[in-house]
């Protein structure tokens, strides 16, 4: 049940922070409001999951290393492929939205202990 509640949480701040980081960054565009960034979160997870499962958990943005911010960044420049009416992102656009998703799940309590 706790991580359910960890995985919600981290999936609205998410959608949040790419609301954020589409209005105020270059290279990165949400279509659709708050649904579209919704859409993008959960597909961004959808992929960061399948990725930590068959490269496992040292490519997680948890582990806050170097390979875990090139994975988030990969992950979130595939998805716009996915889903190209609610997400449109450069490879600039999507080192920055890791880096600065990766900033917030620093800061940001994702999980309850």
């Amino acid at each position: 049940m706790r991580e359910w509640i960890g995985f919600i949480v981290r999936f609205i701040v998410s959608a949040l922070v790419l609301m954020i980081v589409a209005a105020l960054l270059p290279g990165i565009r949400m279509g659709a409001g708050f649904t579209g960034a919704l859409i993008a979160a959960a597909v961004i997870a959808i992929l960061g999951y399948v990725v930590e499962k068959f490269l496992g958990d040292r490519v997680s943005p948890q582990s806050r290393g170097i390979v875990g911010f090139i994975s988030s960044a990969i992950v979130i420049y595939l998805a716009q492929f996915l889903i190209p009416d609610y997400l449109s992102v450069s490879i600039i656009g999507a080192l920055l939205a890791a880096f600065v998703i990766g900033l917030v799940d620093a800061f940001v309590p994702t999980f309850i202990r």
